[in-house]
């Protein structure tokens, strides 16, 4: 038997490109998962005549990325599934199927994802000849599942809901108070993001990247980043790359601190919410000293970094010794302490086949942390975990990666150098291009909720013609329905909040 790697092709920092017939396909995928490799990242592509799917394949420590390219026939698009060996590999067909018309043969549970009743079959939005959407279209119901039974019930909660939190539909059958199954439905803010970064100049779609997830504003502007310099060959120095750590860990501590009050407030402790909110505000404004915005953009972009001054690391010890006392009266309520223990329990097993990431991950004992496994810059980072896998595990969670993120960033403010980066071409080989002169990057990055993963592709004029992007949110999403099966009705907000997995991120 030939070597299967013999059209292999180094592309990028730390990564290679496998051009593999669709008959190989399931055999070098079961062969990179078991090496420890993980899907992170599927992405289709229309070439004109042919579709083209890249699976972005990664393992860390040391940092490795394989990606397998598969070409298809534009009119008879048809894949094997990779549903029976990856569960994440199973929903990225389906939102393939559902954006590209690409089949998934043989995949146990092929119907839409993505897309909702009003798009009508044969209708395929990521192809270029897709032309403008067609009328809405009540053209098939969602197939729901029944649960039926003597004194079962359902209780739909949104897609509406109250205050200003995110669309999304939550069906939950019930009998008594127990949750017998969950069903979530999402993607009502499918905005076509993907779509709107083609054509684009690759080193002037920032602003788009920023407000892919309000609240990951950081964390995305720089995996977007890191994958454009990937695909036009930039390098960044280990100063600018150090800035810029700094500015996620200052995301990471807004958010988790807004995390620790909410989720106090959610079992009625509206006293903890109030604190850890002033802690928020106070963090926000120095967001807003340090890069000119609140939520921290405009200061990370293709080729540069730019802060206007440098945090007060006294005063972020301060605001961590605030949360850390909040955080420890919260748990010395009992009653408290009893609602989070032992409640919507994710084991390390499921967290590991449903790829999970970030702190709902190592809140369930997997170590995964992309400033270890992928990083762009030496920092001292542990990662930290948990093994109890229930919402009072990824509460602690939260509170102790406050505490490592704030001794992270001061130990990044003490050694950084305030000034203006902008990258350079690198030198050496040039970055690779395709037969037609396309160009690819990879952008990983480990961003407040978890790993985040974009994979841009520029043409020669420097214009981008296809840009995905996998927020951890796609991968824990599936994760919450699970839990909360033989939980109790009271349980699922704690357990949502528990979570707090992004709308707009996974419905891109």
């Amino acid at each position: 038997m030939s070597d299967p790697w013999t059209n292999q092709t180094a592309t990028g920092v730390h990564r290679v490109a496998r051009n593999l017939k669709p008959a190989m396909l399931a055999e070098q995928t079961a062969t990179l998962l078991k090496d420890g490799f993980r899907l992170r990242l599927v992405a289709a592509h229309d070439d004109g005549d042919t579709l083209r799917v890249v699976y972005l394949f990664l393992a860390g420590s040391p940092d490795r990325r394989i990606e397998l390219h598969v070409t298809l026939p534009a009119d008879d698009p048809v894949l094997p599934s990779l549903a029976s060996m990856s569960f994440p590999a199973s929903r990225f067909e389906r939102e393939m199927h559902d954006l590209f018309g690409i089949v998934p043969l043989n995949h146990p549970k092929p119907r839409r994802l993505v897309r909702h009743a009003h798009w009508p079959a044969g209708w395929y939005p990521m192809r270029h000849n897709a032309g403008a959407p067609p009328p809405f279209a009540d053209t098939e119901a969602y197939p729901f599942l029944a649960v039926v039974g003597d004194g079962v019930y359902e209780i739909p909660v949104g897609p509406v809901h109250a205050g200003v939190i995110e669309p999304g539909h939550f069906r939950l059958s019930v009998v008594g108070e127990t949750i017998l199954k969950l069903k979530a439905r999402l993607w009502f803010t499918h905005r076509g993001v993907e779509k709107l970064f083609e054509g684009l100049e690759a080193t002037g779609a920032i602003h788009l990247a920023e407000r892919i997830s309000g609240d990951t504003s950081a964390a995305h502007a720089l995996a977007h980043s890191l994958a454009v310099e990937d695909a036009l060959g930039i390098t960044m120095a280990e100063p600018a790359h150090r800035l810029r750590a700094l500015i996620l860990e200052l995301e990471r501590l807004y958010n988790h601190a807004a995390d620790v009050g909410a989720l106090a407030n959610d079992v009625g402790f509206s006293l903890a919410n109030a604190h850890a909110l002033r802690i928020r505000e106070e963090l926000m404004r120095i967001n807003n000293a340090t890069t000119g915005h609140r939520l921290l953009r405009g200061a990370i972009s293709p080729g540069a970094v730019q802060l206007l001054t440098l945090p007060d690391p006294a005063q972020l010890a301060e605001l961590a010794e605030d949360l850390a006392e909040i955080a420890q009266l919260t748990l010395d309520n009992s009653v408290i302490r009893d609602r989070f223990t032992g409640t919507a329990v994710l084991t390390r097993e499921q967290a590991h086949d449903l790829g999970c990431l970030g702190y709902v991950a190592r809140a369930s004992g997997l170590a995964t942390d992309a400033r270890i496994e992928h990083p762009t810059c030496d920092l001292p980072v542990t990662p930290l975990t948990k093994t109890g896998g229930d919402v009072l595990a990824r509460f602690t969670q939260r509170v102790d990666e406050f505490a490592a993120s704030t001794q992270l960033a001061s130990h990044l403010i003490n050694t950084a150098d305030l000034l203006t980066f902008r990258g350079s071409p690198a030198q050496g080989p040039a970055a690779h291009h395709r037969q037609d002169g396309t160009r690819s990057g990879v952008g990983i990055v480990e961003g407040w909720r978890g790993t985040i993963v974009h994979r841009v592709e520029v043409d020669p004029h420097g214009r981008l013609t296809r840009v995905k992007i996998v927020d951890p949110s796609w991968f824990n999403w599936p994760a919450l329905p699970l839990v909360l099966s033989g939980t109790i009705v009271p349980d699922f907000p704690v357990t949502n909040k528990s979570f707090n997995l992004s709308y707009a991120g996974n419905d891109l």
